[in-house]
Protein backbone atom coordinates (compact mmCIF):
# COMPACT_ATOMS: atom_id res chain seq x y z
CA UNK A 1 0.00 0.00 0.00
CA UNK A 2 1.06 3.82 -0.97
CA UNK A 3 -0.16 6.32 1.31
CA UNK A 4 -0.90 9.53 -0.78
CA UNK A 5 0.03 12.55 1.39
CA UNK A 6 -0.56 16.15 1.20
CA UNK A 7 2.50 18.29 2.44
CA UNK A 8 1.49 21.77 3.87
CA UNK A 9 4.56 23.82 5.08
CA UNK A 10 5.17 27.62 3.97
CA UNK A 11 9.06 27.07 4.07
CA UNK A 12 9.87 25.28 0.14
CA UNK A 13 12.98 23.47 1.96
CA UNK A 14 10.82 21.87 4.73
CA UNK A 15 8.99 20.81 2.22
CA UNK A 16 11.52 19.47 0.15
CA UNK A 17 13.29 17.56 2.98
CA UNK A 18 10.12 15.68 3.54
CA UNK A 19 9.72 14.66 0.20
CA UNK A 20 13.26 13.17 0.44
CA UNK A 21 12.18 11.79 3.35
CA UNK A 22 8.83 10.08 1.99
CA UNK A 23 11.16 8.61 -0.69
CA UNK A 24 13.33 6.62 2.31
CA UNK A 25 9.78 5.31 3.88
CA UNK A 26 9.46 1.72 3.08
CA UNK A 27 7.44 0.51 5.76
CA UNK A 28 4.69 2.14 4.58
CA UNK A 29 5.93 3.46 1.36
CA UNK A 30 4.28 6.68 0.91
CA UNK A 31 4.49 9.74 -1.49
CA UNK A 32 3.81 13.69 -1.55
CA UNK A 33 1.13 13.52 -4.04
CA UNK A 34 0.84 17.20 -3.67
CA UNK A 35 1.91 20.27 -1.58
CA UNK A 36 0.79 23.49 0.05
CA UNK A 37 2.39 26.34 1.09
CA UNK A 38 -0.40 28.05 2.90
CA UNK A 39 -4.16 26.84 4.56
CA UNK A 40 -5.89 28.13 1.21
CA UNK A 41 -3.85 25.99 -0.78
CA UNK A 42 -3.88 23.00 1.22
CA UNK A 43 -8.05 23.22 1.00
CA UNK A 44 -8.04 23.70 -2.37
CA UNK A 45 -5.94 20.83 -2.63
CA UNK A 46 -8.37 18.55 -0.50
CA UNK A 47 -11.58 19.42 -2.16
CA UNK A 48 -10.06 18.21 -5.70
CA UNK A 49 -8.59 14.87 -4.51
CA UNK A 50 -8.68 12.38 -1.80
CA UNK A 51 -5.48 11.88 0.47
CA UNK A 52 -4.70 9.01 3.15
CA UNK A 53 -3.07 12.50 5.40
CA UNK A 54 -1.58 15.47 5.54
CA UNK A 55 1.52 16.34 6.70
CA UNK A 56 0.78 19.82 8.43
CA UNK A 57 3.10 22.70 9.70
CA UNK A 58 1.57 24.87 12.91
CA UNK A 59 2.73 27.92 12.10
CA UNK A 60 2.26 29.73 9.08
CA UNK A 61 0.86 33.21 7.65
CA UNK A 62 -2.67 33.82 7.67
CA UNK A 63 -4.53 30.50 9.38
CA UNK A 64 -2.22 28.61 11.25
CA UNK A 65 -2.03 24.87 10.94
CA UNK A 66 -3.98 24.10 14.31
CA UNK A 67 -7.30 26.12 12.31
CA UNK A 68 -6.74 24.41 9.55
CA UNK A 69 -6.76 20.68 10.95
CA UNK A 70 -10.30 22.12 12.55
CA UNK A 71 -10.98 23.13 9.09
CA UNK A 72 -9.93 19.42 8.05
CA UNK A 73 -11.88 17.60 10.70
CA UNK A 74 -15.35 19.13 9.46
CA UNK A 75 -14.58 17.59 6.17
CA UNK A 76 -17.29 14.39 5.02
CA UNK A 77 -13.98 12.33 4.64
CA UNK A 78 -10.79 13.62 6.33
CA UNK A 79 -7.57 12.90 6.09
CA UNK A 80 -5.20 11.81 9.05
CA UNK A 81 -3.20 14.68 10.17
CA UNK A 82 0.45 14.58 11.29
CA UNK A 83 1.47 17.87 12.55
CA UNK A 84 5.43 18.40 12.10
CA UNK A 85 6.72 22.02 13.38
CA UNK A 86 9.77 23.31 15.48
CA UNK A 87 7.56 24.34 18.51
CA UNK A 88 6.92 21.28 21.15
CA UNK A 89 4.28 23.26 22.76
CA UNK A 90 1.87 22.47 21.04
CA UNK A 91 1.31 18.82 21.68
CA UNK A 92 -1.33 18.65 23.88
CA UNK A 93 -3.64 21.06 21.53
CA UNK A 94 -2.76 18.99 18.64
CA UNK A 95 -3.80 15.43 20.20
CA UNK A 96 -7.11 17.34 21.39
CA UNK A 97 -7.22 17.97 17.85
CA UNK A 98 -7.37 14.07 16.92
CA UNK A 99 -3.89 14.80 15.44
CA UNK A 100 -2.50 10.93 14.51
CA UNK A 101 1.35 12.53 15.47
CA UNK A 102 2.95 14.99 16.32
CA UNK A 103 6.86 14.94 15.29
CA UNK A 104 9.11 18.15 16.05
CA UNK A 105 11.52 19.34 13.22
CA UNK A 106 14.06 18.62 12.11
CA UNK A 107 12.22 15.22 11.38
CA UNK A 108 13.92 11.85 11.86
CA UNK A 109 13.30 8.75 8.95
CA UNK A 110 12.73 6.77 12.61
CA UNK A 111 9.45 9.20 13.71
CA UNK A 112 8.30 9.78 10.34
CA UNK A 113 8.11 6.38 9.57
CA UNK A 114 5.99 5.69 13.19
CA UNK A 115 3.72 7.98 12.20
CA UNK A 116 3.16 6.81 8.92
CA UNK A 117 2.60 3.10 10.54
CA UNK A 118 0.29 4.90 12.79
CA UNK A 119 -2.07 6.87 9.68
CA UNK A 120 -2.07 2.91 7.69
CA UNK A 121 -3.47 1.18 10.73
CA UNK A 122 -6.11 3.51 10.76
CA UNK A 123 -6.73 2.95 7.25
CA UNK A 124 -7.46 -0.40 7.81
CA UNK A 125 -10.23 0.34 10.27
CA UNK A 126 -12.70 1.55 8.15
CA UNK A 127 -15.75 3.50 9.66
CA UNK A 128 -14.57 4.11 13.03
CA UNK A 129 -15.65 7.65 14.11
CA UNK A 130 -12.82 9.79 14.83
CA UNK A 131 -14.09 11.11 17.77
CA UNK A 132 -14.37 7.47 19.23
CA UNK A 133 -10.81 6.78 18.50
CA UNK A 134 -10.18 10.02 20.99
CA UNK A 135 -12.25 8.91 23.73
CA UNK A 136 -10.51 5.90 23.72
CA UNK A 137 -6.82 7.47 23.83
CA UNK A 138 -4.87 8.57 27.28
CA UNK A 139 -2.78 11.31 26.03
CA UNK A 140 0.26 11.14 28.55
CA UNK A 141 3.41 13.37 28.98
CA UNK A 142 6.11 11.32 29.46
CA UNK A 143 10.35 11.95 29.76
CA UNK A 144 9.53 15.56 27.51
CA UNK A 145 7.02 14.17 25.04
CA UNK A 146 3.45 13.66 23.76
CA UNK A 147 2.16 9.80 23.80
CA UNK A 148 -1.25 8.63 23.05
CA UNK A 149 -1.40 5.46 24.60
CA UNK A 150 -4.67 3.33 23.85
CA UNK A 151 -6.92 2.68 26.48
CA UNK A 152 -7.81 -0.38 25.14
CA UNK A 153 -3.66 -1.60 26.04
CA UNK A 154 -4.13 -0.01 29.83
CA UNK A 155 -4.98 -3.19 32.30
CA UNK A 156 -4.80 -1.05 35.40
CA UNK A 157 -4.48 2.52 37.02
CA UNK A 158 -3.01 3.02 40.30
CA UNK A 159 -2.55 5.70 42.29
CA UNK A 160 0.59 6.65 43.84
CA UNK A 161 1.40 9.58 45.78
CA UNK A 162 0.87 12.78 43.54
CA UNK A 163 0.67 10.69 40.72
CA UNK A 164 -1.38 7.83 38.47
CA UNK A 165 0.41 5.07 37.30
CA UNK A 166 -0.63 3.88 34.07
CA UNK A 167 0.04 -0.19 33.41
CA UNK A 168 -0.04 -1.74 29.56
CA UNK A 169 1.23 -5.39 29.18
CA UNK A 170 4.17 -4.10 27.79
CA UNK A 171 5.41 -0.89 29.91
CA UNK A 172 4.12 1.40 32.43
CA UNK A 173 3.62 5.38 32.73
CA UNK A 174 2.87 8.26 34.69
CA UNK A 175 -0.34 10.46 34.52
CA UNK A 176 -1.42 13.36 36.24
CA UNK A 177 -4.96 13.24 37.44
CA UNK A 178 -6.99 11.43 39.82
CA UNK A 179 -8.76 8.33 40.48
CA UNK A 180 -12.16 9.23 40.74
CA UNK A 181 -12.04 11.17 37.65
CA UNK A 182 -10.93 8.07 35.48
CA UNK A 183 -13.48 5.82 37.69
CA UNK A 184 -16.50 8.50 36.68
CA UNK A 185 -15.24 8.50 32.75
CA UNK A 186 -14.49 5.30 32.28
CA UNK A 187 -17.20 3.05 34.50
CA UNK A 188 -18.00 0.67 31.53
CA UNK A 189 -14.31 -0.21 31.34
CA UNK A 190 -12.47 0.16 34.32
CA UNK A 191 -13.58 -1.17 38.69
CA UNK A 192 -12.43 0.09 41.20
CA UNK A 193 -10.47 -2.93 43.20
CA UNK A 194 -9.38 -0.70 46.21
CA UNK A 195 -8.97 3.08 47.40
CA UNK A 196 -5.51 3.19 45.14
CA UNK A 197 -6.49 1.10 42.25
CA UNK A 198 -8.37 1.14 39.30
CA UNK A 199 -8.22 -2.39 36.71
CA UNK A 200 -9.55 -3.26 33.21
CA UNK A 201 -12.53 -6.10 33.46
CA UNK A 202 -11.84 -8.00 30.55
CA UNK A 203 -8.03 -8.21 31.83
CA UNK A 204 -9.45 -9.97 35.21
CA UNK A 205 -8.28 -13.29 35.23
CA UNK A 206 -8.72 -14.65 38.90
CA UNK A 207 -9.26 -13.83 42.29
CA UNK A 208 -7.40 -15.36 45.17
CA UNK A 209 -6.23 -15.22 48.66
CA UNK A 210 -3.41 -13.14 49.28
CA UNK A 211 -1.74 -12.25 52.24
CA UNK A 212 -0.39 -8.28 52.64
CA UNK A 213 2.39 -7.30 55.43
CA UNK A 214 0.27 -4.29 56.28
CA UNK A 215 -3.07 -5.19 55.94
CA UNK A 216 -3.14 -9.18 56.98
CA UNK A 217 -4.97 -11.73 55.03
CA UNK A 218 -6.93 -10.64 52.04
CA UNK A 219 -8.02 -10.84 48.31
CA UNK A 220 -6.17 -9.74 45.09
CA UNK A 221 -7.02 -9.99 41.71
CA UNK A 222 -4.28 -11.35 39.10
CA UNK A 223 -4.02 -9.64 35.27
CA UNK A 224 -3.82 -10.91 32.11
CA UNK A 225 -0.77 -9.71 30.59
CA UNK A 226 1.16 -8.89 34.31
CA UNK A 227 2.65 -10.88 36.91
CA UNK A 228 2.16 -8.79 40.12
CA UNK A 229 -0.95 -8.98 42.28
CA UNK A 230 -3.49 -6.01 42.66
CA UNK A 231 -4.52 -6.20 46.49
CA UNK A 232 -8.61 -6.06 46.78
CA UNK A 233 -10.38 -4.20 49.42
CA UNK A 234 -13.15 -5.90 51.57
CA UNK A 235 -15.39 -2.63 50.76
CA UNK A 236 -15.02 -4.14 46.92
CA UNK A 237 -14.85 -7.86 47.45
CA UNK A 238 -17.98 -8.35 46.47
CA UNK A 239 -18.42 -6.28 43.44
CA UNK A 240 -15.44 -7.65 41.88
CA UNK A 241 -16.40 -11.55 43.06
CA UNK A 242 -19.61 -10.58 40.79
CA UNK A 243 -17.70 -8.95 37.88
CA UNK A 244 -15.55 -12.04 37.77
CA UNK A 245 -18.67 -14.49 37.84
CA UNK A 246 -20.50 -12.41 35.22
Amino acid sequence: MMLKLLVVDDEALARSRLRTLLGDCTAPAAVAAAEAADAVQAMKALQHESFDAVLLDIRMPGVDGMALARAIAALPQPPAVVFITAHSEHAVQAFELEAVDYLTKPVRLERLQQALQKVERLGQSPGRPATQEAEEMLIIQDRGRTERVPLAEVLYFKAELKYITVRTASRSYILDGSLSELEERYATRFMRIHRNALIARRAVRSLEKHFDPEEGEGWAVRLNGVDELLAVSRRQLSAVREAISG
